[in-house]
């Protein structure tokens, strides 16, 4: 390689065909800057966050979100994204992605209502962090079921995968019927500054096929507890399920009640989640009650609305979407902030004012635009402050004043929209 690669400490895993992608990217890269954060980033979650053994002959894998050492449902997900289209070409990589599905198994069976979970020092899993948020268990069967159609591998959906879905879907049902909604409260706590209200049940809702989230993918609570894009990641994730146990299963009476049940989200995502703005364009809302309260914004954190045709929702020439995409990219979302020479969406995860280079990626990786694509590659370009990797956040007119320096999440996808420009329109890629 002709760029050194920035190593924290030891490296904790390598794939062959990983390596042999970054090289052949390296080589063909004519700015130096570029190539040099994505040898860093592309393979950061290898180098620094895998903890990969084997229980009895059985795969296990453990993935810390970088410098944070618990592991994340959604995180660990999409750390390990990137490499799933190399998986049957490596089979130390195929296991990997096998312990990771037996891991999430686990978190899953422990508690499907956790986000977070950390191993004990006798190796135990146990509770990270109970927030509920309903993206985490899709990003569990997205995981699952894009396995499945790159390898054809079925052996890892034994009967304790099967357990883990039943418990999603009681989960699921459970926070789509308002009778039961407090098999799930957040416990308060007065140092902790995102109490929900109501004796931790948060704002009351309008009885619909919608499935609450008491927080959003950020970790943040909600306000309104229809949380729109985790809504539609869940009815494309429903559908994915009822293919898998058509085909997999040939159980029609579940494939049937799945896709049902996605069919019946995506009514009421129509019914609930778009209105018209006062230029008489149709939008969606990011979160909704159903009792006409809207928060018309976005989250950099996935899924986001700007981010529904990354995860299969839709297309990206959708009307609605384009309509959303224009507003969320404006001073019409809080959270879109523009500085002298960088603009982005941050979160209220971190400080008000601050772009996330995740939704800099996310808003190349959705775009059929050139000239769009070039700008969001030379905003990252020029906000990782000399250390070539991405970073929580950056301060819009300062980068060298940023948030976590080692964000396992945010480097994959820099990876991923590299690989991904490299393979469809490399060129795209010489910037200078």
């Amino acid at each position: 390689m002709n760029n050194k690669r920035l190593i924290k400490n030891k490296r904790l895993f390598s794939s062959t065909v990983i390596e042999e992608k970054i090289r052949e990217i390296d080589s063909f890269l004519q700015d130096r800057e570029l190539s040099q954060m994505f040898v860093n980033c592309f393979p950061n979650t290898l180098d620094t966050t895998v903890y990969y053994q084997e229980k009895k002959g059985r795969p296990d894998t453990y993935i810390t979100t970088g410098d944070i050492p618990a592991m994340w449902l959604r995180d660990s997900s999409a750390q390990l994204w990137p490499y799933l289209q190399f998986a049957n070409k490596d089979a130390k990589l195929k296991k990997l992605f096998q312990g990771l599905i037996n891991r999430q198994v686990e978190c899953i069976l422990l508690d499907p209502y956790a986000n977070a979970f950390v191993k004990n020092n006798n190796g135990r899993l146990k509770v990270f962090e109970r927030k509920w948020e309903l993206d985490s268990l899709a990003y569990f069967i997205r995981l699952s079921f894009f396995y499945w159609k790159e390898t054809g591998d079925i052996a890892v959906f034994d009967k304790k995968w099967q357990r883990a879905i039943q418990s999603i879907i009681k989960t699921w049902q459970e926070q789509s019927d308002l009778g039961k909604m407090d098999c799930y409260k957040h416990k308060t706590a007065k140092d902790c500054p995102e109490i929900l209200n109501l004796a931790g049940l948060g704002n009351p809702l309008v009885e619909s096929s919608l499935i609450r989230s008491a927080f959003r993918p950020s970790d943040d609570a909600c306000i309104f507890q229809y949380l729109i894009p985790s809504n539609c990641f869940v009815s494309v994730c429903l559908k994915q399920l009822s293919e898998m146990y058509e085909k997999i299963f040939q159980d029609k009476t579940k494939s049937i009640s799945y896709r049902k049940h996605a069919q019946e989200i995506d009514k009421d995502i129509k019914k609930l989640a778009i209105l018209e703005t006062s230029t008489k364009n149709k939008v969606f809302a990011y979160e909704v009650d159903g009792f006409g309260g809207q928060v018309i914004m976005d989250d950099a954190n996935g899924p986001s609305l700007l981010s529904l045709p990354y995860f299969g929702y839709l297309k990206t020439n959708d009307l609605i979407y384009q309509n959303t995409r224009k507003l969320l990219l404006s001073k019409d979302n809080p959270y879109f902030f523009k500085g002298k020479k960088f603009s982005g969406i941050g979160s209220s995860h971190t400080v008000y004012g601050n772009i996330w280079p995740m939704s800099v990626i996310m808003q190349a990786l959705t775009s059929d635009d050139e000239d769009e694509i070039v700008k969001c590659l030379r905003i990252l370009k020029n906000t990782h402050a000399k250390t070539y990797f991405m970073h929580e956040s950056f301060q819009k007119d300062n980068p060298n004043n940023y948030t976590r320096s080692w964000f396992s999440w945010a480097n994959s996808l820099f990876g991923e929209l590299i690989v991904k420009l490299y393979d469809a329109n490399k060129e795209i890629l010489n910037i200078r």
